[in-house]
């Protein structure tokens, strides 16, 4: 299977080590796809069920029905990981806006991409 990006999968994480998720889950693509044609692993953001319920800098929160979740769900922003291809077990459907766009940009701030920081710096 060739991963797309802004893709949702179902993946088996195991095994998981710490605080790692685990299980079979779903997963979105975070991985560009000029990567993905010719690479043999992506880079993910595991997805839960345990949802946050508010306004979370780590999580963006899909509802029900959305890429084919069959449950609300929260994106795990800070699990971002890179998986074997062969962990992918099946596709599930494309993120849309305006979650896609709330991914990139949660990505962006915690990886201290964008001047907008989760800390505060020293001048």
């Amino acid at each position: 299977m060739t991963p797309r990006y802004g893709h949702l999968y179902v993946a088996d994480l195991n095994p998981r080590f710490g605080t790692e998720p685990g299980k079979i889950r779903p997963v979105v693509v975070v991985q560009t796809d000029a990567l993905n044609r010719s690479h043999p692993s992506t880079i993910v953001c595991p997805l839960t069920t345990e949802i946050a319920g508010f306004e979370n800098p780590l999580r963006v929160a899909l509802p029900k029905g959305v890429s084919g979740l069959k449950r609300a769900s929260d994106v795990l922003v800070d699990q971002v990981k890179s998986i074997d291809n062969r962990r992918l077990r099946r596709g599930l459907g494309v993120l849309p806006d305006p979650y896609l766009g709330e991914l990139r940009h949660k990505l962006l701030l915690i990886l201290d991409f964008l001047e907008e920081t989760l800390s505060t710096r020293p001048a």
